[in-house]
C-alpha cells in the first residue's frame, strides 16, 4: 500500500481508501445486502491490506452505511482507520433546500452552523465514536457564507470531534473561499475517464491549495471494470440504471473503449479495472483513489493499480479510445 499526507494535516492515508455508498443499499443500490459480520470482514481484509481509510456520508442509506459501520468497527477496529464522513445532507425536516425524496425519506442540503453541527452530532451516535477523522460538506451551498460553515466546523475540531475539513460536489472558487476560514485536507469530486471534465478544471486550484484530489465514480459504478457488466439491466431508482452508457450511442462506444483496453490488460497483467485505475492515479500527483468495496475479492484487485506504471502513450491512447464514450455532466 502507498500512503499519503491528507493536504496541509498531520493524517496519512492509505491512496486507496474503503467507500461505504453501496453499503448503505436502499432504492439506489438494490443488490446490497451486506449485514455486520461482512462489513467487518470487509474492514479484517482492508486493514491487511494496508488500507486504513474509510468514507461513508449519513445519507448513505439513510443513516444504514454509519450504523452498520458504529457495529462493525468494535473490537479494536476503530482505532486501525481514519474514519471519514460528510455534512450537510439531513433529513429532520428542520430547513435548508430540498435535495431528493426517495425511499420514503425528504432530503434537505443544509451548510448553517446549526445543521453541520448537528450532522456531527448525529454521525458520532450511529457510528459510536467519539471523534470523526476528517468531515465533509457533502454538497457545498452557497445560500449559507463559507465563514460559517467553516467557523462552526473549526469549533468542533477544537473541541476533539473533528480532525480536518473536506469539500464534495464543489467548483475550485469554493476552495479558495473555505481556505479563507481553515484548512481544506481534500477535495472529494467525481471523475472517471468517461467523464473527466470536472475533475481536470479542479486539479490547478488542488495544487494550488496543497489539497488532495479524492476520486469517486473512477469506475462509473462498474460500467469500466468489465465488457458484460455493461449489458446488464438495472431496477428503476438504481443508480446505475441513470447513468448514460446503458443507452445508445454511449453504450456501443464503451464496449468499443473495452477492446482497445484488451491488449493492455494482456501487457500490464492486469484487469481492465486495473488500467483505468492507474489512468485515474496518472492524471495528478495527489490523488486518492475511493472505490467502493462489498467484495474482498475487488479489494483486492483494487490495490494491484498501484503497482501499474502507464506509459504516456498507454494513457493516451486510454484517453483518446474512451472519448466517443465521454459525457460532460452526469446525474448521480
Amino acid at each position: 500500500m502507498k500512503y499519503q499526507k491528507l493536504g496541509k494535516t498531520d493524517l496519512k492515508a492509505s491512496v486507496v481508501s474503503f467507500g461505504t455508498w453501496g453499503v448503505g443499499g436502499g432504492s439506489v443500490w438494490q443488490d446490497t445486502s451486506v449485514d455486520t459480520a461482512e462489513l467487518e470482514n470487509l474492514l479484517d481484509a482492508a486493514a491487511d491490506l494496508g488500507i486504513n481509510y474509510i468514507d461513508t456520508a449519513p445519507v448513505y442509506g439513510t443513516g444504514r452505511s454509519e450504523t452498520l459501520l458504529g457495529l462493525a468497527l468494535k473490537n479494536g477496529r476503530r482505532d486501525k482507520f481514519l474514519l471519514q464522513t460528510k455534512c450537510s445532507l439531513n433529513w429532520r425536516n428542520e430547513g435548508g433546500n430540498l435535495h431528493y425524496e426517495r425511499d420514503g425519506f425528504t432530503v434537505r442540503n443544509d451548510t448553517s452552523a446549526k445543521a453541520v453541527r448537528r450532522d456531527v452530532e448525529d454521525s458520532l451516535k450511529r457510528m459510536q465514536t467519539d471523534r470523526i477523522d476528517v468531515i465533509v460538506v457533502h454538497y457545498v451551498c452557497h445560500d449559507w457564507p463559507a465563514a460559517e460553515t467553516m467557523g462552526a466546523l473549526q469549533d468542533l475540531i477544537k473541541e476533539g470531534k473533528l480532525r480536518a475539513v473536506g469539500l464534495s460536489n464543489s467548483r475550485p472558487a469554493d476552495l479558495g473561499e473555505y481556505e479563507k476560514h481553515g484548512t481544506v485536507a481534500l477535495v472529494q469530486e467525481q471523475y472517471s475517464l468517461l467523464a473527466p471534465r470536472h475533475g481536470s478544471e479542479y486539479f490547478p486550484a488542488a495544487q494550488a491549495h496543497d489539497a488532495v484530489f479524492q476520486v469517486y465514480g473512477a469506475l462509473e459504478e462498474g460500467f469500466l471494470t468489465a465488457p458484460d457488466y455493461v449489458d446488464r439491466a438495472f431496477p428503476k431508482g438504481d443508480i446505475r440504471a441513470r447513468l448514460p452508457w446503458t443507452k445508445e450511442p454511449q453504450k456501443s462506444a464503451i464496449h468499443k473503449l473495452f477492446e482497445a483496453m484488451q491488449p493492455l490488460t494482456e501487457k500490464y497483467g492486469c484487469s481492465c479495472s486495473n488500467l483505468v485505475q492507474a489512468w485515474t492515479l496518472k492524471q495528478f500527483p495527489n490523488i486518492n483513489l475511493l472505490t467502493g468495496f462489498r467484495h474482498v475479492q475487488t479489494m483486492e484487485n483494487s490495490c494491484h493499480s498501484l503497482d501499474i506504471k502507464l506509459t504516456d502513450e498507454d494513457a493516451k491512447l486510454l484517453s483518446e479510445a474512451a472519448g466517443p464514450a465521454q459525457v460532460q455532466e452526469l446525474d448521480k
